[in-house]
């Protein structure tokens, strides 16, 4: 079983079975993984801010900094592999405040902005690990679609569809 490593600002979509897809250090940032369960394709965002037109420049080059020209990205990727909108399992993990005071509350940002594109697009989030302070290490399995969280000093434990974990936000 291969990693892809998703970096800050950076977005992997994949239906080899082998592979397993991993971004780490999620701290305000937030990362949007789908899965369609029937096609078995599977892909990850990680974005770093909520809105391109603070840059518009910057978005053209780096579109998967920002929530509001990477998520779209990410879904059009992977239909371009098979995987079809009404089929997706969407999960969302992040948004946290892990200064202690973060002015601009980066996080929440992110995580509204999420919730606004995804509505608008008719798309329902299943399952989030969001808030809180601490940062958040997130993995996919392509061959059967279970994610899984670490946070710092813990192990590995499965979320969203595939897992026992309670549905909701993250403390």
């Amino acid at each position: 079983m291969s990693n892809i490593v998703v970096g800050v600002g950076d977005c992997q979509v994949s239906r080899n079975p082998d592979d397993s897809i991993v971004t780490y250090a999620l701290g305000s940032c937030i990362a949007v993984v789908i899965y369609d369960p029937i096609a078995r394709v599977g892909g990850m965002l990680h974005y770093l801010l909520p809105d391109s037109t603070i840059d518009a420049e910057k978005a053209i080059r780096a579109p998967f900094t920002y929530a509001d020209t990477g998520i779209p990205k990410l879904f059009h990727t992977a239909y371009g592999l098979g995987a079809e909108k009404r089929r997706l399992n969407v999960v969302a993990a992040g948004g946290a405040q892990v200064l202690a005071s973060e002015l601009f509350q980066i996080g929440k940002r992110n995580h509204l902005a999420m919730k606004k594109i995804l509505w608008h697009a008719g798309v329902l989030v299943h399952h989030e690990e969001v808030g809180g302070d601490q940062s958040r290490t997130i993995r996919m399995e392509l061959a059967t679609g279970r994610i899984f969280m670490k946070l710092a000093g813990a192990a590995e434990q499965p979320i969203g569809l595939n897992s026992s974990a309670k549905k909701g936000k993250a403390a």
